[in-house]
């Protein structure tokens, strides 16, 4: 098979819809699919204001066009609703093809936050923008069912997977700090709400490992939390591994992966009880969800490792790759194209 997959979510950015969509393209290939990603970096592109690591390739379309007809896909898959997004679907549609898209990112509410824009017209968009697509891949049970009430009317379940052998429990001296060591990792951002997590009054060290547009701000109100920056592969897996608790203080977050990654280093997770953390963290035993997020810390701190670990070896990035792969919408090839307009004046 030849899956074209299409992002605007891609390298420098650091974050889960990065790291799934790196993982299954890998996954694919190691079983014999040949895959072609169109990424922001292949094309003219610039820094979306206050996000520079975001880069977003306007006026992709005629270099998308001309790539998408070289390489003629059998399936084509459509990640995000950016520059990219829009100019595949427009391919699509135009071409008569089908194709699969995935919802990752609350990004009417992240523009509602940013803008004030109404939540009814940033969804009336995605509703627009998925609504052509074969299937819309969700995360999380409750996701799919919050998009059903919403009027979408094709989302499918696709859930994710962990790398147990990277993120696994290592020694906790990799961080000399005052225990217990409390960690956030993730983009340091407003719809992050990571100001929750750090308002608190707890004992230990507070550590916040990334960086974005509220990092300089935070780092003035809070002084005593230790901010060390985007950590990368093996320094991030030993960052993890040497907290006590993972605190995941999103309400926003479609699934949270860190969290999976968290647990996969023996270390539980303390969380808000809402949609991500509700369907990632299934059992008491690995993670205390709770509206006050200090006592979900304090009671996340009497859980076991070793529970934690156990409950992370279930995910698999196989078995996430191979269900993606299920939900494809394979272009027949026998089946006649319509022609674009660009070629029948051309």
């Amino acid at each position: 098979m030849k899956l074209a997959l299409i992002t605007d979510a891609w390298r420098p950015q650091i974050n889960g819809v990065v790291t799934t969509l790196q993982t299954v393209c890998e996954q694919l290939r190691a079983a014999g699919h040949t895959v072609e990603t169109f990424t922001p970096d292949q094309f003219r592109n610039w820094a979306c204001p206050s996000y520079p690591e975001i880069r977003l390739a306007l006026g992709c379309g005629p270099k998308l066009r001309a790539r998408l007809d070289e390489f003629q896909p059998d399936a084509i898959h459509i990640a995000t609703e950016g520059p990219l997004g829009l100019a595949a679907r427009s391919y699509c549609k135009r071409r008569g093809l089908p194709y699969t898209s995935s919802f990752h990112t609350r990004f009417a509410e992240y523009i509602h936050l940013r803008t004030g824009l109404p939540l009814s017209l940033g969804y009336a968009f995605l509703r627009w923008f998925h609504g052509g697509s074969e299937r819309l891949m969700t995360a999380t049970p409750t996701l799919l069912e919050e998009l059903k009430t919403r009027g979408f009317g094709n989302p499918v379940l696709w859930s994710r997977g962990v790398d147990t052998e990277l993120f696994r429990p290592r020694g906790k001296d990799f961080l000399p700090a005052s225990r217990p060591v409390l960690l956030y990792t993730g983009r340091v951002a407003i719809e992050k709400n990571i100001e929750a997590f750090l308002k608190l009054d707890l004992p230990g060290t507070k550590y916040v490992v990334g960086d974005g547009p509220q990092r300089e701000e935070l780092e003035r109100k809070y002084p005593e939390v230790r901010f060390v920056g985007y950590k990368h592969g093996e320094e991030l897996a030993r960052y993890l591994a040497a907290a006590d608790v993972f605190v995941f203080p999103s309400l926003t977050d479609t699934f949270g992966l860190v969290m999976l990654e968290a647990l996969a280093c023996g270390v539980p997770v303390a969380a808000f009880p809402v949609e991500g953390p509700k369907d990632v963290i299934l059992s008491s035993r690995v993670g205390c969800l709770d509206n006050d997020l200090k006592k979900a810390i304090t009671e996340a701190l009497k859980l076991k490792p070793e529970d934690c670990r156990e409950y992370a070896l279930r995910y698999s990035w196989r078995d996430c790759a191979l269900l993606f792969e299920s939900y494809l919408a394979p272009i027949s090839k026998t089946a006649s194209r319509a022609t674009a307009w660009w070629q029948r004046y051309s």
